[in-house]
């Protein structure tokens, strides 16, 4: 890779070697590398062993040409090339405060888009893993407070409305739902198979709910219509019987002290699921 150096004054690190091998016992390759600290102390080692007659200087300029050859060039600039210009290629201009050009107006920053608040909703992540953890009333209280964040989140209208059918708050089930589909859910198909909201369906107000459109406040849903009967399937009738009265019997059970009150939820939620 090419590189710019700055001036004159660029070390070689094949030279310095050289001077190392051959005039290292007197420092010369210090001197060379801009340490005149250690060049005279590499003088002063080599008069004290010229004495004894053991070339002590000599062994450790050595040792030093060792160290440069086998040194990288990167390695070797870094530590004795500091003076160096940076490389353009990699030398990365400090922010600086941009000028408006005339007659170009600023870009108003976007508002988030509903989904982006969804995702920044953390109420409606942890209402759903209690949820699935049957922590009914947890999730109830985490789906609210993730409409307070985002009023038209159809997904939490809907989880509200199945927390609500579980925990047999039909008032409130049918609110939500109604609500889910007013901001635009049509997945009617789900609304009569989806096994979370059993409860909401065996309620007799919920055909004037379905014939309405899944929606209150145009019918009153609270009672049928004096003169009308509702029609519903001899199986239907049978089937909703049977659950209402397995859900009495788990009551009875309940207030005689044969099951806690952890049971008596749990086995409700695997009738309602049924």
């Amino acid at each position: 890779m090419s590189r710019r150096r700055s001036n004159q004054s660029e070390r070689s690190r094949i030279f310095a070697a050289l001077l190392a091998i051959f005039f290292g016992g007197f420092g010369a390759h210090k001197f060379y590398l801009r340490d005149p600290g250690a060049g005279i102390l590499y003088i002063f080692i080599f008069f004290i062993a010229s004495r004894i007659a053991f070339p002590i200087s000599f062994i450790l300029g050595w040792i030093d040409a060792f160290r440069l050859l086998t040194m990288g060039d990167e390695a070797f600039d870094r530590k004795y090339n500091k003076h160096l210009s940076r490389d353009p290629r990699s030398y990365v201009e400090p922010n600086r405060p941009r000028r408006r050009r005339p007659g170009v107006k600023e870009r108003r920053r976007s508002r988030p888009s509903p989904r982006a608040i969804q995702k920044a909703n953390p109420f409606k992540k942890s209402g759903l893993r209690k949820y699935k953890e049957f922590d009914l009333e947890g999730a109830i209280e985490d789906f609210e407070q993730g409409l307070e964040i985002n009023p038209s989140d159809i997904a939490l209208h809907f989880n509200l409305a199945c927390a609500y059918s579980l925990t047999e708050q039909k008032d409130k089930s049918f609110k939500h739902l109604s609500q889910a589909v007013d901001l635009g859910y049509n997945d009617f198909k789900k609304i009569q198979e989806h096994d979370d909201l059993a409860f909401l369906r065996i309620q007799p107000e919920f055909d004037d709910f379905k014939d309405n459109g899944y929606r209150l406040g145009r019918k009153n849903i609270s009672a049928p219509a004096q003169g009308e009967e509702t029609e519903e399937s001899p199986q239907q009738e049978v089937k909703d019987d049977v659950l209402l009265s397995q859900l009495n019997k788990l009551a009875e059970l309940r207030k005689k002290g044969l099951l806690t009150e952890e049971e008596f939820n749990m086995e409700r939620k695997k009738l309602l699921r049924r």
